[in-house]
């Protein structure tokens, strides 16, 4: 039974990971679970300098998700190598980290530092964070910055590179497209979808950057769509993400293309519940006499899948 993925000359044991800004550095999960059986452990957003995040409210829960504001707060690129990164790979994780800089030469100097490290195999390029006031939503809706950005990150980035999709387009696939054109060796799918708390005591939103990331269980039929479409739009790895909360979930988005699923608010809920993803999956994979994960990854889009009468 063969539960590994490959991106670019990433391999990963299985494609079972936890999503950037739901698990921090690692530290708080491995209090719950053992690192080194994870897919890979994608980073909280990083930059250059640390970064305080956004003043105020930052989360709210809403019926089947959460609306966060954090606005990335980190530790910063020197911490995060001297502190972070050795935690990381004694507990033997597989880290991508996640770059979220504010300007072009800021990400293009973040992929060259990271992706320099023997310890990198790939890093995650954010394009898309809704809660910050510049820079990530920008460069995630905007084709033009978008092709930018995208381009300058490949030409210094020697590992493999993710770039994590903005849902707040008409056309995602245009952009998967556009990076894979451009040498994107995956693309993950997707971010938070845009979301408002108004706060009816006071009379005014509820966060300070007035609008808010929503994830959780909520998104998860948006985001499968998402991921369908894309897939259809590319040949490289899609990582699926939002709203991931049962087996089920996972088996929708691999199903619908995703070569890897990344777990994020249900961090929150249940810390353990990547490793039981990973169980589930191998128990599946045995039940269905399937060899290799590959052989499911897409299946929906066949003609030939398994048909029945509605009700």
């Amino acid at each position: 039974m063969n539960l590994s993925i490959k991106i670019k000359d990433l391999v990963l044991k299985n494609p079972v990971t936890v999503a950037s800004g739901t698990a921090g550095y690692g530290e708080e999960l491995s209090h719950f679970i053992d690192l080194s059986k994870l897919g890979a452990i994608f980073t909280k957003g990083l930059t250059l300098q640390p970064r305080p995040g956004n003043r105020g409210n930052r989360i709210i829960e809403t019926p089947a998700g959460v609306l966060n504001s954090i606005g990335l707060e980190n530790v910063g690129l020197e911490r995060f190598l001297s502190e972070k990164l050795p935690f990381l790979k004694q507990a033997g994780a597989t880290v991508i980290p996640n770059v979220a800089g504010h300007s072009v030469e800021e990400n293009v100097e973040l992929c060259r530092t990271l992706s320099s490290l023997s310890e990198i195999g790939a890093v995650e390029l954010n394009v898309s964070c809704p809660n910050v006031k510049e820079g990530g939503i920008i460069f995630g809706t905007d084709i033009g910055l978008f092709t930018n950005l995208v381009e300058k990150a490949r030409t210094v980035t020697r590992c493999a590179l993710i770039v994590k999709l903005s849902p707040n387009v008409t056309d995602v696939g245009q952009f998967a497209a556009r990076a894979e054109a451009i040498g994107a060796d995956a693309v993950s799918a997707v971010n938070t979808f845009l979301g408002m708390k108004i706060d009816i005591r006071r009379k005014k939103p509820y966060f300070g950057n007035t609008v808010a990331g929503l994830s959780g269980p909520a998104i998860r039929p948006l985001a499968v769509r998402i991921v369908y479409q894309i897939y259809e739009a590319v040949s490289i790895p899609v990582i699926g993400l939002g709203g991931i909360a049962s087996f089920d979930d996972m088996l929708e988005f691999i199903m619908a293309g995703a070569t890897a699923i990344s777990v994020g608010t249900m961090n929150m809920v249940d810390p353990g519940i990547s490793i039981m993803l990973i169980e589930k999956f191998g128990i599946y994979m045995e039940s269905e006499k399937i060899g290799n994960m590959h052989e499911i990854i897409g299946i929906a889009h066949s003609p030939g899948g398994l048909s029945e009468e509605c009700p």
